[in-house]
């Protein structure tokens, strides 16, 4: 492998053959980095050129990048996040995303398996609890005849939250994610009315992974719980009920300084 001189590699890292590290690259802890992956640092680059000042590429801890992996520059990959062999990462990836292609896209989460994450089925109605403490799916009310269905719920007894606002995302390309965020006060309640979207729930050491597909599911994400939507059905229409009116400084944007806030009210 080779290591320019402006390289800074911390502890307990793997490095597998026919990899280059060159000048900017930082590579946190716990970091596994897989045979002939290949960083760059200059996104424009001319024989004989060189700029001021090299683009630096983080990776964050315990995050992993496969086998023949090309990394450009200028961009950070998230804590924990899972880079598929031959990907060719063009942008920042989130924290705990799982990527893969050309250009790399987001195909899931990293995310704790628990055969209890599953809102009741289709039909019958009702709350379950899931691996994160808090976090809760449920199963509205819906009837169905010959002049189509129906799913009902009253604010005052069923939603766990006085809504103040609600929103709609749509139209979202399936390659982008959208939240990627903590509230420090607002619950949310999430329903897919059209369509499908993946989210992902996450307290600061467990996460999970679910599926809405169908307008009589939901999903209640208390205060600090990092939400993240991904993967839109070209069709999906996403109905989000809020217990706060909007506020900046309400939102915890860095994923680390979540971290740091969760495992500190733990």
């Amino acid at each position: 492998m080779f290591i320019e001189s402006d390289v800074v590699i911390g502890d307990r890292v793997t490095v597998k053959c026919g990899v280059q590290l060159w000048d900017g690259v930082r590579i946190g802890d716990d970091v596994f980095i897989g045979p002939n992956a290949t960083f760059t640092n200059d996104l424009f680059p001319r024989s004989k050129v060189y700029p001021e000042k090299f683009l630096g590429t983080v990776v964050e801890a315990g995050a992993s990048i496969g086998a023949n992996a090309t990394i450009l520059a200028g961009t950070t990959i998230g804590s924990g996040a899972m880079i598929g062999a031959g990907a060719v990462v063009t942008r920042s990836v989130p924290p705990n995303a799982i990527v893969v292609g050309n250009p790399a896209r987001i195909v899931g989460y990293v995310s704790d398996k628990d055969d209890a994450s599953q809102a009741p089925e289709a039909g019958g109605q009702g709350v379950s609890e899931t691996a994160v403490p808090g976090v809760k799916l449920y199963r509205m009310p819906s009837f169905a005849d010959m002049r189509g269905s129906l799913s009902v719920g009253d604010f005052d007894g069923f939603l766990p939250f006085q809504a103040k606002r609600y929103f709609l995302v749509y139209g979202v390309p399936t390659q982008e994610t959208r939240g990627e965020h903590a509230h420090k006060r607002c619950h949310q309640f999430l329903v897919c009315v059209a369509g499908s979207v993946r989210v992902l729930a996450d307290d600061g050491r467990r996460r999970i992974d679910v599926e809405l597909n169908s307008p009589d599911q939901g999903i209640h994400l208390p205060p600090m719980i990092w939400g993240t939507q991904y993967r839109y059905s070209k069709d999906a229409v996403l109905l989000v009920f809020a217990s706060e009116s909007y506020d900046s400084d309400e939102y915890i944007r860095d994923y680390g300084t979540f971290k740091t806030l969760a495992n500190a009210g733990a």
